[in-house]
């Protein structure tokens, strides 16, 4: 076929498919516009009826609202009636009230005229009266010859006498039963708790023996010129006896901790065998170093037996610390373990908080594990100490009061100052040395003999009596009670003592005759 021949073809081709097109596109729109007119109709419809809808809607809602507000006006207008009502009647009944209230006053106004009338006439006998009382008053005065405050002042004589006696049989009375029953109380409870609370009584020496291999180790301690032991002192503190007592060492100083320290040391220089200045002083700081550890470690040792948690830990090592402390002979943390437990078993039996007991019993000393190393009391230490770590309020009261330094002001208190005096007082217990001893005896004496009428005083029976002799011409017999209890008081504020004190005043009247 020629070109020109498919070229009309192919135009023929591109006529019919044109022309297919566009029936194809007009057939389309006509349907959609009748779809659209339909569509528009039904629409049309559905807005009409909805209008009518919304109409009938509106007109019954409006029906419903005018019958609401007929009943509610309905409503408002019973109430404001039945208001209107109640007002009548409390305004009538307000009106009854003030006719009342008139009434009584008219009445009192008459009563307090009559008062009045009789007020005046109450004066008026008074004055008579009184003129009365001066008259016979100036006739006793001239029968009895005595004036007014003259009998006063007889009157008074006898009565001080009167009440002198009187008081001082009371106070005797009242002190005997008080003294028997809180003496059978407290010999019960502090029974119990003793026996159920046993402890070792041991003295802490002031030196300590190391045992040698053998008598040459001597030689290699002292070392050449001496050296080795003046190295030993100086880093510890203790002094070396070295004497003729055979294969030992005697190791004397009053710290515990510094003789510990120098023992270990010693111990261990002679078992490695190295003895030399250097040597010395590295062996002491590791010492030093592994009781600090063993001093922590024993503190937590204590708290875990005494079942008292919570204790700050640098408490806990000053704790441990008190095992290298002592006081009178008596190792302070022992001391402290007895006190905690006295001081349970005492709460338990008076119904006081047991675990706080035993926490005040244990720090109560707390103090005495720096008080060598600072300025001041130990019991002012331990105070700092306590409120320093946050400890309970009542005990660092407990803490604070047990050797007086204030006043007790709770049980727990009473509870801790009896348990330690307890723990110190038992026998075996502590060591007294003769200088202090001797001064608490003149104190004694000094403070009996302080007070007028005393004519002597003897301390007697290690100073657990004192013995009073008065002058008879100046105490009485009802005095002498009085007298007794004064220097009782006296002796509790101003001395420190374990136990109890007896004092024995005596008055003594003498008849002497002669024979002619």
């Amino acid at each position: 076929m020629s070109p020109w021949t498919w070229l009309i073809a192919v135009v023929a081709v591109l006529v019919g498919v044109g022309i297919g097109f566009f029936i194809g596109v007009t057939y389309r729109k006509k349907v959609a516009e009748q779809k659209i007119g339909s569509a528009e109709a039904e629409a049309m419809k559905i807005i009409n009826d909805a209008i009518k809808s919304a109409e009938q809607k509106r007109k019954e809602s409006a029906l419903e609202a005018k019958d609401e507000m007929f009943r509610i006006r309905s409503e408002a207008d019973k109430e404001i009636k039945d208001r209107r009502a109640e007002l009548s009647r409390q305004e009538r009944r307000l009106d009854q009230k003030e006719e009342n209230i008139d009434r009584k006053t008219a009445a009192l106004e008459r009563s307090e005229e009559n008062l009045k009338k009789r007020a005046e006439l109450c004066e008026a006998r008074l004055a008579e009266i009184e003129q009365l009382r001066i008259r016979e008053v100036e006739k006793l005065e001239a029968i009895a010859e005595l004036t007014q405050a003259d009998a006063r002042q007889m009157l008074l004589n006898q009565l001080d006498g009167e009440l002198t006696h009187e008081k001082a049989v009371r106070i005797a009375a009242y002190e005997a039963q008080t003294r028997e029953d809180a003496d059978n109380l407290a010999r019960e409870l502090i029974g119990q708790a003793l026996a159920r609370c046993a402890a070792d009584h041991t003295g802490e020496a002031t030196v300590s023996v190391v045992p040698l291999p053998n008598d040459e180790m001597k030689g290699r301690i002292i070392g050449r010129e001496g050296r080795n032991i003046r190295a030993l002192e100086t880093a510890t503190g203790v002094d070396l006896i070295i004497d003729d007592t055979p294969e030992a060492i005697t190791l004397s100083c009053f710290d515990l901790y510094r003789r510990e320290v120098a023992r270990q040391a010693l111990e261990k220089l002679i078992s490695d065998g190295r003895i030399h200045p250097a040597r010395i002083e590295e062996t002491v700081e590791k010492c030093r170093r592994e009781l600090d550890a063993s001093m922590k470690r024993e503190g937590e040792r204590v708290v875990m037996e005494l079942g008292v948690h919570g204790i700050h830990p640098d408490l806990i090592k000053l704790l441990g610390r008190l095992r290298y402390r002592t006081s009178y002979g008596q190792n302070v943390l022992e001391h402290s373990i007895e006190v905690a437990h006295l001081s349970g078993i005492l709460a338990a039996e008076l119904g006081v908080n047991v675990n706080q007991a035993r926490r005040a019993g244990l720090l109560h000393d707390i103090g005495k594990s720096i008080d060598r190393d600072m300025e001041g009391t130990h019991v002012s230490i331990g105070v700092d100490l306590c409120r320093k770590y946050k400890e309970n309020p009542a005990v660092i009261h407990a803490v604070e009061a047990h050797h007086l330094d204030v006043e007790p002001n709770s049980t727990l208190a009473f509870i801790v100052m009896a348990a330690d005096a307890i723990s110190a007082s038992r026998p075996g217990a502590r060591r007294e040395n003769l200088e202090s001893y001797i001064k608490r005896l003149e104190r004694l004496e000094e403070i009996s003999s302080s007070f007028a009428g005393v004519e002597t005083s003897f301390a007697i029976q290690a100073g657990r009596e004192v013995r009073i002799l008065v002058k008879p011409d100046a105490v009485s017999d009802d005095e002498l009670v009085i007298l007794a209890r004064q220097i009782v008081q006296k002796i509790e504020t101003e001395l420190d003592y374990p136990g109890q004190i007896k004092v024995n005043v005596i008055r003594e009247n003498r008849a002497v005759d002669y024979a002619k």
